[in-house]
């Protein structure tokens, strides 16, 4: 980015070419607090004037502000008595999504000398999401002549809040039929399944409709339900498998739209229409605006539809059934991850929070000229920036923390 200005007749001119590599240098917050999300309007976060060393008196004379990018309404600072307090509803699974950690960074303000401070408020997760099932009813098709001890997988529930407020349990209504078994897969997140523990009878019961119930782990327990309707079907005995109940597939960000994901294979001992398979998408988290996937019915063939992109998502659980064509069908299911990898597809952004100009020839070595602030929407390497000068010039950046400098002057400015 460069930024210029110009003076009126005969004012020199000031040109600024701001660089930007690859390595940031972090810089340190000077006070940190902490406040539950869903707190009430006027809620105390902190004395933040005192605790950052400033008096009462000087806040207006110095003209105290607060900067905070993208959030600039969610906390205030009472000017009377320095206390940094709610201002509007913070609301924690939107303010940072699924991420661990979760904080509104401050930036505050004060001339007469410039200064800036930096504070850090940590958004604390209340449990205040109920599990959620994705729909009312989940359909279950199971054969008659299904053997004791089959397993036959649920869709799991969803709940937006964090750690042990997110840690879900079920349990199954009373039935005769079945049992329930709780799997843990890979990414430590755990799926219910039906386990058959008594022979089914179509002519005796042709219908089962059970209630599946989520708890979460917060204080009070939040829960959620689902029917679970168990159609029973007559024989057509045997059930179209994969290769794998699973595949794990690696591709980079901004890949063309139609390009080929994985191609699945599943097989049915049956012959006949009974063999013939046709294959299905059941269920693709999370659910994305941009990019969808497509399977081919005939070829089992996944291919994308829309864009990658792994700033908003790096991955992909596609669930995919295979149903032969007997009457009654049956279904095979896998699930397809999609790993997502980071191109660097963003530049860096630069951002002037605060300009004092003009600079007066006889301004004093070490002068705070400018406030800068840079940033990357790419993670790892690819998202981290350093920011640097022209050479030659009269400056100086200085890091106050993280990506955020100082523009300071470095020597003696000469107008003539």
């Amino acid at each position: 980015m460069v930024f210029s200005w110009r003076g009126g007749p005969g004012a020199p001119r000031l040109l600024l070419s701001l660089l930007l590599l690859a390595v940031g240098e972090p810089g340190s917050c000077q006070v940190h607090y902490s406040v539950p999300e869903e707190a009430k309007h006027g809620t105390f976060v902190g004395r933040i004037a005192q605790d950052l060393g400033l008096e009462l008196a000087e806040l207006v004379p110095r003209l105290f502000r607060v900067a905070s990018k993208g959030h600039r309404d969610l906390l205030e600072v009472n000017l009377q008595n320095g206390i940094l307090f709610v201002n509007s509803r913070i609301d924690r699974e939107e303010l940072c999504g699924r991420s661990a950690d979760c904080s509104i960074h401050l930036e505050v303000i004060v001339d007469r000398p410039l200064q800036v401070f930096h504070v850090e408020v940590e958004v604390k997760d209340i449990n205040d999401n109920p599990p959620v099932f994705r729909e009312e009813e989940q359909k279950v098709l199971i054969s008659e002549s299904a053997p004791l001890d089959s397993h036959f997988p649920l869709e799991g529930a969803s709940d937006a809040d964090m750690g042990v407020n997110s840690l879900l349990t079920y349990r199954l209504g009373l039935n005769e039929y079945f049992t329930l078994k709780i799997i843990t897969k890979n990414d430590k997140s755990i799926l219910p399944e039906l386990v058959l523990r008594k022979s089914l009878d179509r002519e005796e019961t042709p219908e089962l409709n059970i209630l599946l119930t989520s708890q979460d782990g917060g204080k009070p327990e939040l829960t959620g339900s689902v029917q679970i309707k168990i159609s029973i079907l007559d024989v057509n005995d045997n059930a179209p498998e994969f290769d794998k109940p699973g595949y794990k597939v690696v591709l980079f960000e901004n890949v063309p739209n139609g390009t080929r994901v994985i191609q699945l294979n599943a097989s049915d001992p049956d012959e006949g229409v009974n063999r013939e398979i046709s294959y299905g998408i059941r269920l693709i988290l999370p659910v994305s605006e941009k990019c969808m996937f497509s399977i081919n019915p005939e070829t089992g063939e996944i291919r994308i539809y829309g864009k990658l992109d792994f700033e908003e998502n790096n991955e992909y659980e596609i669930q995919v059934n295979a149903i032969d064509k007997g009457i009654p069908s049956m279904a095979g299911h896998c699930t397809v991850l999609v790993e997502v990898l980071d191109l660097n597809d963003n530049t860096p952004e630069v951002m002037i929070t605060s300009l004092s100009l003009p600079v007066r020839e006889d301004a004093q070595v070490g002068t705070v000229i400018a406030l800068i602030s840079v940033s990357d929407r790419d993670s790892g390497a690819n998202g981290q920036v350093t920011c640097s000068l022209t050479p030659h010039v009269p400056f100086t950046l200085v890091s106050t923390f993280k990506n955020y400098y100082s523009l300071v002057l470095d020597s003696a400015l000469d107008r003539e």
